[in-house]
């Protein structure tokens, strides 16, 4: 398979992946989610399974939308370093009441940013994700063995 297919495929794994976490975290019937996101059952059924090979990255990527979920694609020399991130989702109540660390070190980082130039916040934003996407691989590599459903390898 071409590498650019491959990516598109990775691309496709990863966000049905973070669809399929999403409905976890809802504790929902797939029919009611189904409904909810204005989407066929038996195609949210594909998602959660991992059967993506039919479904289009735009398809995927209308359902993350309707779901709230903010997803960065990335995409890379080789395919291997294509994932996409959930940025940030709906608020938990761990985001809704924070702690107070998070919220000093929310302060911190705020002031941190405005002393940045344009060109180190670019220099700190190319780092985040390249960490993000050493991140994503690490736990993608820890998840392989416990998610054989899905098809996660490339």
């Amino acid at each position: 398979m071409p590498p650019d297919f491959e990516t598109v495929h990775a691309l496709r794994c990863d966000v049905a992946l973070q669809i399929a976490r999403y409905m976890d975290r809802l504790g929902i019937s797939q029919l009611s989610a189904a409904k909810q996101l204005d989407v066929p059952q038996p195609t949210l059924s594909k998602i959660v399974n991992g059967h993506t090979s039919d479904l289009s990255l735009e398809l995927l990527l209308r359902i993350a939308v309707r779901a709230g979920l903010r997803i960065t694609l990335q995409t890379g020399v080789i395919p291997q370093e294509a994932g996409a991130f959930v940025s940030a989702g709906r608020p938990s109540a761990a985001r809704t009441f924070p702690s107070k660390v998070a919220v000093r070190t929310h302060a911190s980082l705020k002031e941190s940013l405005r002393e940045l130039t344009p060109a180190q916040r670019l220099d700190a934003f190319v780092e985040h994700n390249q960490l993000a996407s050493e991140l994503h691989e690490t736990g993608r590599a820890a998840q392989a063995p416990l998610l054989p459903h899905l098809s996660l390898g490339r």
